[in-house]
């Protein structure tokens, strides 16, 4: 599944740096950061509304809209997948790491 993810991820950088007329991809990066965020956004809620669901087509399919506009976000931040890669690898290493309740956000 990797090669697949950072097959995507390629495309997606490109669209960025060159651009493709009528590219979906390339109307969110003309449109900005806070685009690409609501998009994010909408796809993790439809995330959530599809696994209350028992429908596993649609929850796949929700999934990798999910992946594809996480994707974008990544390169809009020039995050490069290695670094998302190398820090899912340490965390992978971890062992009983138990979260403690999570501290009230205090800045959007």
């Amino acid at each position: 599944m990797e090669n697949v993810i950072e097959n995507l991820y390629k495309i997606i950088l490109s669209r960025k740096e060159e651009g493709e007329e009528g590219s979906y991809t390339k109307y969110l990066f003309d449109k900005g950061l806070d685009k690409i965020l609501k998009k994010v956004g909408e796809e993790a809620t439809e995330v959530i509304i599809a696994a209350k669901g028992d429908n596993k087509e649609e929850q796949v399919a929700e999934i990798c809209d999910l992946t594809y506009h996480l994707l974008v976000l990544m390169a809009e931040l020039n995050i490069p997948i290695e670094e998302v890669s190398e820090e899912l690898n340490k965390r992978a290493k971890k062992i009983g790491n138990l979260k403690e309740e999570r501290k009230e956000i205090e800045k959007l």
